[in-house]
């Protein structure tokens, strides 16, 4: 690899794949695939093995659970219905979502499920775009009432028993209070896989089916879904949960037999995809592309600076920030971007090496996937090693560090 065209350095991308390199010989990760994309040049490293103990190694045509990295991609539908005209943003969700009807909030957010008070207004569309609707995962606060209901009720993924089918979901979604008045929060996670309930609901298909006719299809993302068919399922490895405090491999779900073998009851749009590096750069060079793929618009360009640009106010995106600064601890570092646009993080201030404006997300199943329209430059670290411990996020940290670095103009 030279430089001239590309924007990377040869020396910047030997010390990239140095870098990985380093992360997989430790022993902490098996194996993982990377590329970085900028301008017409694509690089791609493929380092290791798909197991623990050896055997096939990590290919390009690899399988990931893409987890919470499906967010920036399923939102995707819904901009579609906008694009449309089938949603508005300022509507409320009740035709479609009668569970969500006359909403009752908590008084406080560790108080008793039973001490509400109405929800001053109905639950928009742009309520659930934006993961401002009302219920969230909320790691300020774990031990509430409200927080162990979502848990008994199944409401969010990585549980021992997967979630409900769509309507059964939000059967129950429907029996809880909300945990802050409509719009008035950005809350994690629920919102993601609510919207795969709407796009259902006002589109009489699956999410799935919907979503593979409007965007997997046309962007050629053959390997995109919500399970891997059993002709393909030799490329998909383990999913590890490192023990916290030994490193142990555990394995959290197995390939055969596993979650993602066969159809899930719930296609969750907040962390139920699985994808290649491939399918994932394709359908990031469409946003960068103001959502033409090849000469075949995808999504409009408002479409797409809706989903990539801040869309929280100064009062919720300090509270977003707060979060992740004080549970630094949790996530370890993962997380401080300062804004949301839909489905996906947006940096509003430069807090490392990426600059302003750079979307995109990370999962905890160990993946990371963002553009940046400043530098048209896009980067995705795939690997099956949990967050569980921090081995995959530290080398996260590190390939998004030596990516900045690589860029030469």
């Amino acid at each position: 690899m030279g430089t001239g065209n590309s924007g990377f350095s040869a020396a910047g991308l030997r010390r990239l794949r140095a870098v990985l390199a380093g992360h997989v010989e430790s022993g902490r990760i098996p194996g993982l695939v990377a590329l970085v994309s900028r301008g017409g040049e694509t690089h791609v490293e493929t380092i290791g093995t798909m197991r623990h103990d050896g055997g096939a190694p990590m290919r390009r045509d690899t399988i990931f659970r893409m987890a919470s990295t499906s967010k920036p991609v399923s939102i995707a539908a819904a901009m579609v219905l906008l694009d449309e005209c089938r949603l508005r943003l300022d509507d409320p969700v009740t035709p479609w979502l009668p569970e969500l009807a006359d909403r009752r909030v908590l008084e406080r957010i560790d108080g008793p499920l039973d001490d509400t008070v109405p929800a001053r207004r109905p639950i928009t569309v742009r309520d659930v775009l934006t993961s401002t609707f009302g219920l969230g995962m909320d790691m300020t606060a774990l031990g509430t009432p409200i927080m162990g209901e979502v848990f008994a009720q199944g409401l969010t993924p990585n549980l021992p028993e997967p979630m409900p089918e769509p309507d059964e979901w939000m059967r129950r979604l429907g029996t809880l209070p909300l945990m802050h008045q409509p719009g008035e929060r950005w809350q994690y996670q629920i919102s993601s896989d609510l919207v795969g309930v709407l796009v259902a609901r006002v589109t009489g298909q699956s999410f799935e089916t919907f979503l593979r006719e409007r965007i997997f299809e046309p962007l050629g993302m053959k390997d995109t879904g919500f399970h891997v068919p059993a002709d393909r399922i030799d490329r998909l490895p383990p999913l590890y949960a490192p023990d916290p405090q030994t490193g142990e491999f555990h394995v959290w779900d197995e390939a055969e037999g596993g979650r993602w073998s066969r159809p899930p009851a719930f296609p969750g749009g907040g962390g139920g995809l699985v994808s290649t590096v491939d399918d994932y750069h394709a359908y990031f060079r469409m946003l960068l592309n103001g959502g033409m793929h090849g000469g075949e618009r995808i999504l409009s360009r408002p479409a797409v600076e809706l989903m990539t640009t801040n869309r929280l106010t100064p009062e919720q995106q300090a509270a977003r920030t707060a979060m992740a600064r004080d549970n630094v601890h949790v996530s370890f570092g993962q997380g401080q971007h300062g804004g949301w646009g839909l489905g996906m993080a947006v940096r509003t201030y430069r807090g490392d090496y990426a600059p302003e404006g750079q979307f995109g997300w990370d999962g905890g199943s160990g993946t990371s996937t963002y553009a940046d329209p400043e530098h048209q430059l896009t980067g995705i670290l795939l690997t099956q090693v949990g967050a569980s411990a921090p081995n995959s996020i530290w080398a996260h940290h590190d390939f998004w560090t030596t990516v900045y670095q690589a860029i030469d103009d």
